[in-house]
């Protein structure tokens, strides 16, 4: 396990620094190409000027690489039986640097050093285009439409689909087996509170001298609601006082009363001060 942990460590560091050097390349070439047009380096290093378009292609490429780098390491094995390795990693990190010394190698015998650094520059240009953009994706096809990877790769999105239906199946047996507990819920507490929904109605009815016992006696009710269901189990019940009132004749105005009463009572709040 830490032969591994080592491994990939270095391999970042091989990555960091093929990536660095890269983007050294890129600067390279084109700040060659704004000097041989004729541009000053004020002009070639101002931020109205060419290095906005600079910066904006070096982060690009820069996040490229880490999104390649991302990608492989979550190929699987089977399936990439070569990208997946740590060779195949290793030679993709440094195809820049081998660029860079493709370029020198076929710059020997240039004795002008920026002609010498620019060939060492548009060799790792040419070479991690090459591997970046035009190998490493023809290689993924190739390992794609292998048959052994075919397979693999069918079995493994079948699986997954299977897994995403099970998946599936479940939550909707959950909301059916809550919504199914709710509807019993209801039931029960229908039967349950109807005796204090009714003395809860009559209490809404209750004279000015009688207020205050009137308001005990409701905020008792709401307590023993809260006890029976939580807040669900008093708004039903509110609900039925409401049903009451309404088959009563009862003015509606007094069912607010109820909110205030059991204002603080477990989770409940009235609905005016909110």
């Amino acid at each position: 396990m830490v032969a591994v942990i080592n491994q990939q460590n270095k391999l970042k560091l091989v990555h960091f620094a093929s990536t660095a050097w890269f983007m050294l390349a890129i600067a390279y070439v084109l700040i060659s190409a704004l000097r041989q047009a004729g541009f000053r380096w004020w002009v070639i290093f101002s931020l109205s000027g060419y290095s906005a378009i600079f910066v904006f292609l070096l982060i690009s490429l820069y996040l490229f690489a880490i999104f390649r780098g991302i990608d492989r390491s979550q190929k699987i094995e089977i399936e990439h039986p070569l990208t997946s390795t740590s060779y195949y990693a290793a030679f993709y990190d440094v195809s820049p640097l081998l660029g860079g010394l493709a370029g020198y190698v076929g710059s020997i015998g240039i004795s002008r050093i920026s002609e010498l650094v620019l060939g060492i520059a548009l060799g790792t240009l040419a070479t991690t285009f090459l591997m970046w953009i035009v190998v490493d994706p023809a290689i993924a096809i190739t390992e794609k439409i292998l048959p052994a990877s075919r397979k693999h790769r069918i079995e493994r999105l079948t699986r997954l689909k299977a897994l995403r239906e099970k998946k599936q199946e479940g939550r909707k047996r959950l909301l059916a087996d809550v919504l199914s507990q709710n509807e019993r819920d209801m039931s029960h507490w229908q039967e349950v509170l109807k005796p204090q929904a009714e003395k809860l109605a009559e209490l809404l009815i209750t004279n000015r001298t009688d207020f205050k016992q009137a308001e005990c006696k409701a905020i008792e009710i709401g307590a023993n609601a809260w006890q029976i269901g939580g807040l669900s189990c008093m708004q039903k019940l509110r609900d039925m006082v409401i049903a009451i009132c309404k088959q009563r004749n009862q003015s509606s105005d007094t069912v607010g009363y109820i909110s205030v009463w059991w204002d603080g009572i477990g989770s409940w709040q009235n609905s005016s001060l909110c």
